[in-house]
């Protein structure tokens, strides 16, 4: 049986992409989660564990999507041939029912993770660059300084429920206590 497996990292994006392509492989059954590859936690990825059968094969639309290291993905690999599960990567081709597939696989993880290496150092040196030239980034302030203040001291008076303040200010709980954390509260 082919058995899916599709993951997206954001909520941004959409899995519809990566479930269409395994439905026309011949996924008879598709597991996902909505994770980062590096989440320790994918109950996806868990359902699917105790779903494959020796004889199964597993599908996934590229390596990165079940691994996020080439130690990591020839561990899946092995741990599946172990089992007696074949393994194929639809973007790639790769299928280690065949020898030239293992071969395959082998190559392609490690050209995955140098690929992902060299946009983490690209990333790593425009935000450096960035930082000497005095830009922060990230994401700007819901409120201004002078509202934050009134947002603090609205907050110690203990009079207007958090939902209330929040709605008032236009702010998220989660907002709310990011400021709160920042000013030592």
């Amino acid at each position: 049986m082919l058995i899916g497996y599709a993951r997206i990292s954001t909520h941004d994006q959409c899995l519809n992409l990566q479930q269409d392509a395994l439905h026309q492989a011949g996924c008879e059954k598709i597991f996902s989660d909505e994770v980062n590859g590096t989440a320790s936690s994918r109950p996806g990825l868990d359902k699917l564990k105790e779903q494959l059968r020796s004889g199964d094969t597993l599908v996934v639309w590229r390596l990165d999507r079940l691994g996020r290291s080439v130690r990591d993905l020839i561990d899946w690999v092995t741990t599946l041939e172990n089992e007696g599960v074949g393994f194929i990567s639809l973007q790639e081709s790769i299928d280690t029912t065949t020898s030239n597939g293992t071969l395959v696989f082998h190559l392609f993880a490690a050209l995955a993770e140098f690929e992902r290496n060299l946009i983490s150092e690209r990333t790593r040196a425009g935000l450096d660059a960035a930082r000497a030239r005095g830009r922060k980034g990230g994401r700007p302030k819901a409120l201004d300084k002078e509202k934050r203040k009134l947002l603090i001291e609205l907050y110690d008076q203990k009079k207007i429920p958090i939902n209330t303040l929040c709605k008032m200010m236009g702010i998220s709980k989660p907002t709310l206590y990011s400021y709160l954390k920042e000013e030592g509260r």
